[in-house]
């Protein structure tokens, strides 16, 4: 929470509390992190959790600013029709309760139009883009949908158990979570016998995480461990994956010591099926959480690309290639850019992967991958890696401010070119809404183009983490 946030609220974000009796309030939105957003009376802005849009509510407020206060709903006295029951038990407000979901309470389509007034709220007020046309939402399943998770381990020594999951809201502390709805049904049931195993280890204490990674065929579990593990631990873990059909893998140290407990067996990977690409990955490496939505996704910002035989595409923050060998299957050149040198040598694996699964099918496009530190992007690097067609570009967290920003450079000082000419096209896929309304700002004000289409991602259901989608075209 800061005083920015709260003065980026204009005053016609919530309706007046002025006319209901003495300490109710009337929420009238949501914030990104799901709180609900009221005013006093006074006009004071009050951020409340477990508050929804349309509630009449009294809060117990626990901080205060000048500006802003914020707290937890106590009562509600008139409920929104989109308020149901959380479909897990570790949901909620009480002491305990999970810190990984914070929209259970609210129906799940709408969350995605909460989702969609952010995207276009962040668009405007910080980019002040307005999109010519808003993209229907991406839409997928709603529960065992996870199949990424970072999972922490704790042994309780007073109570002689272990604790596997998520934190607890706003804690350090581990939640006592028996299951968890939004990880595949199988792994959700293997919470307990997992709790069961680590008591069993010789090295319990010294166990502080498992990371989950699904593939379409595999289920890979990584096993952080502070110390050697025993021939005894080691068995105990074979066993385990012998039932529950996993494939263990361990970690001693950073993520670059991550390998298999035992070689052989099945291969992680995951197909996009509509371009034919099959995906093998290392459980640590970056992919999707959703991988129903990541089909979708793929396919959906594809044909807003439009590549053609006679393009050339760039895919910038290209990872294991997610984007960029789909492109490769209807561009006529690829060039795949990605800041981290191992997932550049996974991209290649995999090109030359799939070259080999299409034999006969018709060969992929001439497509390289490079390596190179995207947060320092300059036009003369830009215009060095020569004129495109079309851009996929898919940033994390932190956004493409650096290519955006070379991109508007390029555009105002014409004698920076040297013959390079701006892409057409560009599809950005977004994992923060502020950061691509910052660098739409950039390209629609400065750099040329106009935002002819944007639309949200549900990519993490019942969570606050809005995805989204935009696509520019020179103007």
């Amino acid at each position: 929470m800061s005083e920015q946030q709260d003065l980026s609220i204009p005053p016609g974000e919530s309706p007046s509390s002025d006319d209901l009796p003495e300490g109710w309030l009337r929420v009238g939105a949501l914030d990104m992190d799901a709180q609900g957003i009221a005013r006093r009376p006074d006009g004071k802005v009050v951020f409340i959790e477990g508050a929804l849009p349309f509630e009449t509510v009294s809060v117990n407020v626990h901080r205060k600013k000048n500006n802003w206060e914020q707290g937890v709903v106590t009562d509600i006295h008139q409920e929104s029709s989109q308020r149901v029951r959380p479909g897990c038990p570790n949901f909620g407000l009480h002491k305990g309760a999970c810190g990984g979901c914070k929209m259970q309470h609210l129906e799940a389509s709408a969350q995605v139009a909460v989702k969609q007034r952010v995207l276009e709220d962040n668009l405007w007020h910080l980019g002040k883009v307005k999109p010519e046309t808003m993209l229907r939402p991406i839409e997928g399943p709603t529960w065992g949908y996870r199949y990424r998770a970072r999972m922490s381990v704790r042994y309780v020594l007073k109570k002689g158990e272990v604790l596997i999951g998520f934190h607890e809201r706003k804690s350090r502390y581990i939640a006592d979570m028996k299951v968890c709805p939004i990880l595949p049904p199988h792994v959700s049931a293997m919470l307990m016998p997992l709790r069961a195993l680590i008591a069993q280890m010789d090295a319990r204490e010294t166990l502080p995480q498992i990371e989950l990674a699904c593939g379409d065929s595999v289920t890979a579990l990584v096993l952080r461990h502070l110390e050697p593990l025993s021939n005894g631990d080691k068995q105990l873990l074979r066993d385990f994956a012998a039932e529950h059909a996993v494939q263990w893998w361990l970690q001693p140290k950073g993520p670059d010591t991550v390998h298999l407990l035992d070689e052989g067996g099945a291969q992680l990977a995951y197909s996009l099926p509509d371009f034919g690409v099959h995906m093998p990955f290392k459980p640590t490496d970056f992919t999707q959480v959703n991988p129903y939505i990541n089909r979708v996704l793929v396919s959906r910002a594809l044909r807003l690309l439009g590549a053609q035989k006679t393009d050339r595409v760039i895919d910038w923050f290209c990872g294991l290639g997610n984007f960029t060998l789909p492109i490769a299957t209807q561009a006529g050149e690829v060039l795949g850019i990605e800041g981290a040198e191992a997932l550049v040598a996974r991209s290649r694996q995999n090109l030359v992967h799939n070259q080999a699964l299409r034999a006969g099918q018709g060969p992929l496009a001439p497509t390289t991958f490079v390596a190179r530190n995207l947060f320092e992007m300059t036009p003369a690097m830009l215009v060095a890696d020569g004129v495109s067609d079309k851009w996929l570009v898919d940033p994390p967290r932190e956004g493409a401010f650096a290519l955006a920003k070379a991109l508007a450079e390029l555009h105002e000082n014409h004698e920076l070119r040297e013959g390079w000419t701006p892409p057409q096209r560009i599809v950005y896929v977004s994992c923060n809404p502020a950061t691509l309304a910052r660098d739409a700002g950039l390209l629609v004000h400065r750099a040329g183009y106009r935002c002819v289409a944007a639309g949200v991602i549900n990519m993490f259901a019942h969570t606050a983490h809005v995805e989204s989608m935009a696509v520019f075209e020179l103007a």
